[in-house]
């Protein structure tokens, strides 16, 4: 997998990444938002790269790979050209896909578009993404899935007072006012979502106040050292039974957190046909 560049540390020293364990995102001094797009793939045993010129790392990934896969995070089109390009979109933010840059331009460019979450969105806006994608991309063939929610220990929700922590870009600059651990905590029966806002300290009470949309959840922002202390510090002194925790990456592995913590995931789980195997294996 190459991902696309997280340029927050020294660049002199990030030319060309590569990430073959979890012990190399330390070696690197990751961000928290680095770890989330990481993470996931290192666990299933997928080597990474990223950093700062891509020519570089195409070589460097061409001598170990027999297919490279752009992860382009929350939108970035593939700087290299693809062979398959697929991008999803968000039923539960129906026309982003055509309002903002570069998302739309990936929209235009796809072969195949994935609708993702839609038992959990309403129809109409489905329906709505739909149509956006007719609109602008006649020739795209769409995958339509739902993508269920999973809770390491579900037992543990119910009857807690829950503190949600929800992965960080989701909910500033992606305009979500929650996400799967608001879902999974309403759906597995916590008795009080706690809101942290009270209890937010430094850069994490500045992000409430510039993303005023957010609801009463943590999200995971972590851009630096300083940042990361503080999303402890309020993670420890909100008052709760259980940390339930919906972003990519275990955070645990970065802060050090004095509650009982649960995990959430969601998978993908295609409906009907075509699916994305058949897909790809068409085409390859």
């Amino acid at each position: 997998v190459v991902r696309h560049p997280m340029p927050y540390g020294d660049l002199r020293k990030q030319i060309v990444q590569r990430f073959a364990s979890l012990e190399d995102l330390d070696r690197h001094n990751c961000t928290i938002e680095e770890r989330e797009d990481y993470e996931p793939h290192l666990v299933r045993g997928v080597t990474v790269y990223a950093g700062v010129d891509y020519e570089k790392i195409l070589r460097e990934a061409e001598k170990e790979a027999d297919v490279i896969v752009w992860d382009g995070g929350n939108n970035d089109f593939p700087f290299f050209e693809p062979d398959l390009h697929i991008v999803v979109c968000d039923p539960h933010r129906p026309g982003h896909e055509v309002r903002y840059h570069p998302g739309e331009t990936n929209l235009r460019m796809a072969d195949v578009v994935v609708i993702n979450k839609v038992e959990t969105a309403e129809p109409e806006n489905v329906n709505l993404v739909r149509e956006n994608i007719r609109r602008v991309n006649p020739e795209a063939i769409i995958v339509e899935a739902a993508s269920p929610i999973f809770v390491d220990e579900p037992e543990a929700v119910r009857g807690k007072r829950v503190l949600v922590i929800e992965d960080g870009p989701t909910l500033t600059h992606g305009e979500m006012s929650y996400g799967a651990g608001i879902v999974a905590a309403k759906r597995f029966g916590a008795a009080e979502i706690v809101d942290p806002r009270p209890y937010a300290v430094g850069s994490i009470a500045e992000t409430f106040h510039k993303y005023p949309q957010i609801g009463p959840l943590l999200p995971a922002v972590g851009y630096g050292r300083k940042q990361i202390e503080e999303l402890e510090a309020t993670v420890n002194s909100t008052p709760c039974d259980l940390v339930l925790v919906a972003t990519p990456i275990d955070l645990r592995r970065v802060i050090n957190v004095n509650k009982p913590v649960d995990r959430v995931r969601y998978e993908l789980q295609e409906i009907g046909r075509p699916n994305l195997q058949e897909v790809i294996q068409s085409r390859f």
